[in-house]
């Protein structure tokens, strides 16, 4: 289980490195997220680009984070979810929440918008 972490014009990212976002995984990002969230944190992508699966846990984690960072005025962005990952997102009607981004160019220029 583990993450890289850097940072780039003051946004977050958060590699995912492993290949499964599931029960094992999702608890250390939950974890993750609010620690960062609790130390100012307030733009945050997850880079999934690895993850090939992700279950209701991972859904739940990823929900956690965007809700987390809501809470003190920020924002959470996904990039390279592959389909599977937005299909289960879209099945949760969570794509309005959960906005995926398929290059770091964009998914680091939407906090702009």
């Amino acid at each position: 289980m583990g993450f890289v972490k850097e940072e780039q014009d003051g946004i977050t990212i958060i590699k995912v490195e492993d290949e499964r976002l599931d029960s094992l995984v999702s608890p250390h990002l939950k974890s993750e997220l609010l620690v960062l969230s609790t130390q100012g944190a307030k733009q945050i992508v997850i880079d999934l680009s690895q993850v090939t699966y992700a279950d209701s846990s991972g859904l739940g984690a990823l929900l956690f984070g965007s809700r987390q960072l809501k809470s003190v005025d920020g924002k959470l962005r996904l990039l390279s979810a592959n389909e599977r990952i937005m299909s289960l997102i879209r099945i949760a009607r969570l794509e309005g929440h959960l906005l995926n981004f398929h290059n770091k160019k964009e998914a680091l220029a939407s906090f702009d918008e």
